[in-house]
């Protein structure tokens, strides 16, 4: 008898999971135990193994794909065995199709086009591909580049396009081989998560009625980033021009690591000549290029216009302004930090610190060979060390239960052009200044290049903030929920102080924490700051 798998629940939080990879195909034996499939959930990617027995009769979940949990994943039974009547729905073929009823009841009821039989890749001319949910947080996407154009052979593991989320400008790559048929957003355009991306499959296939039958992306869910920018329609017929757009000499393609050593390197992409498939810039090609005297005249000229053009826009008595489109991640800042403020109830506490031993010492660390440290890197592991001994600061708050955590990931927030990022130092309390340090620079560096990965910025229980190198001397901050607590670092300032019963010039830097007042009183909070204060003026006894 045939057995349903639905989508499992492979997590407290999960409510629906991405299927990264099948190991079995249909009309492969099964036995109990054995591996099906690796199940993306918001935490990790796990194997989901079977609990019957039988033969794989059919799919409903492919590769790549979204969906809910409980959401028709596999069925396994007999060879041969007719299961007509359990995909679509019948009730009358046993006690087990009623889950299956509700499923498909909850399909037509909020139109999830993860799993309609009409558009799903049940036809094995073609694949229809959705924006991805890149990240925990990400509902929406905006297509950054397309990689490929329409016509293009794609491979498995092929990069389709940059997609940028609320956090970072990702790598999307192809799960599927076949020819781009279709493609659903354009360069700039954002669309919510599970819209039409893409089609991929044989060349000649007839793809139209899966375009029609798909669920119909709404003006106000296809958004353009440029104000003269004519959204894309979802129809059968796919311009030309769009087929040029997708493969004009004006996109430039290059790997990510590339882009990051010309960045660094202030070298213009445009002017090197790519190595790899379709032309990709390699990081061999930028390493090898050599700018030449006539580029540096041009790259010169270049920006004594953008200066004379910005002297230009700014003239007395003249009103003016200029609009910027929010960023994804500027949305997602905005969103949570309104949810932060006015849920959680935020209270602060400040205090100072005497950082002349804090300098001597980290004088005296630095001189070791290849080793330097920054007082940054000294706040975080003393919040770290002081965190395991006043758990509750190191708590998050959920509505119905508080969350003692016993490991500490300290987020470290980082400024980027879009906003602030906060990338998460695992388990900080167990590792030296000079690995902390040095994770520090490696998420401040893929900051910058917005090559964070959704994992880097995961699971803090704790947040720290510094602008003391801005010369910011104290603020506050707001709180990154779920966490308890946030800490505001200003700068080192010299000032008057009693040492002794005598007036001396002092280092003081001061210190603000941020609490959620459900779940860090102000006993705690003041306690925690304490033990805090004593490691930042005594940075040694972190080393015994």
């Amino acid at each position: 008898m045939a057995q349903i798998i639905n989508m499992p629940r492979l997590s407290d939080t999960m409510e629906e999971g991405v299927v990264a990879k099948w190991l079995v195909g249909i009309g492969d034996e099964v036995k109990e135990g054995d591996i099906l499939a690796e199940i993306e959930t918001d935490k990790a990617t796990m194997e989901f193994e079977s609990f019957y027995e039988g033969t794989l009769l059919h799919i409903g979940i492919n590769e790549g794909q979204t969906a809910a949990v409980d959401t028709l994943l596999a069925i396994v039974g007999e060879k041969d065995e007719d299961i007509t009547a359990i995909i679509n729905g019948d009730t009358n073929t046993g006690g087990q199709l009623d889950l299956v009823d509700q499923i498909n009841e909850t399909e037509k009821t909020e139109n999830k086009p993860n799993v309609s039989p009409d558009i799903s890749s049940e036809s094995n001319d073609f694949q229809i591909i959705k924006m991805p949910r890149l990240s925990d947080t990400m509902e929406e996407g905006t297509v950054s580049s397309w990689l490929v154009g329409v016509g293009d052979e794609v491979k498995e593991g092929d990069i389709l396009a940059e997609i940028e989320t609320d956090k970072a400008t990702m790598e999307f790559e192809s799960f599927y081989e076949g020819t781009l048929l279709y493609i659903g957003i354009n360069e700039g355009q954002t669309a919510v998560v599970d819209s039409l991306l893409a089609i991929i499959g044989d060349k000649n296939a007839d793809f139209n009625s899966a375009i029609e039958n798909f669920e119909k992306v709404s003006s106000d869910d296809v958004v353009s980033y440029k104000e003269n920018e004519i959204p894309a329609e979802i129809n059968e017929d796919y311009s030309s021009k769009n087929v040029e757009t997708s493969s004009s000499n004006s996109r430039i393609l290059a790997s990510p690591l590339a882009k990051k050593i010309a960045s660094e390197k202030n070298i213009d992409l445009s002017t090197i000549q790519g190595s790899g498939d379709n032309g990709r810039i390699t990081k061999v090609d930028v390493e090898n290029y050599k700018v030449k005297e006539n580029e540096i005249s041009e790259l010169v000229d270049n920006r004594v216009s953008q200066s004379d053009s910005a002297t230009q826009k700014s003239i007395d008595g003249t009103e003016s302004f200029e609009e910027i489109e929010n960023s994804q991640m500027r949305k997602a800042i905005a969103r949570r930090l309104k949810e932060s403020k006015f849920s959680a109830p935020h209270y602060y506490l400040n205090i100072e610190c005497d950082m002349d031993n804090a300098i001597t010492f980290r004088k005296q660390y630095n001189t070791l060979p290849n080793t330097k440290i920054s007082f940054n890197d000294i706040i975080v592991k003393a919040c770290a060390i002081a965190l395991k001994q006043h758990p509750k600061v190191n708590s998050q708050w959920f509505e119905d239960k508080m969350r003692l955590n016993n490991h500490v990931h300290i987020g470290v927030a980082v400024g980027v052009t879009d906003g602030l990022v906060v990338p998460v130092i695992r388990f900080a309390n167990e590792k030296s200044l000079t690995k902390i340090g040095s994770e520090v620079k490696d998420f401040a560096s893929k900051s910058k290049d917005k090559k964070l990965s959704p994992n880097d910025m995961e699971g803090s229980t704790f947040t720290v903030s510094n602008l003391g190198m801005f010369g910011i001397s104290d603020f506050t901050s707001i709180i990154n929920q779920p966490n308890s607590a946030i800490l505001s670092v200003g700068s080192i300032v010299q000032k008057p102080v009693v040492k002794e019963n005598k007036i001396e010039i002092g280092n003081i830097m001061k210190l603000t924490l941020a609490c959620d007042h459900r779940s860090v009183d102000g006993v705690t909070g003041s306690l925690f700051l304490e033990t805090l204060k004593g490691f930042i003026e005594n940075p040694v006894t972190m080393l015994v």
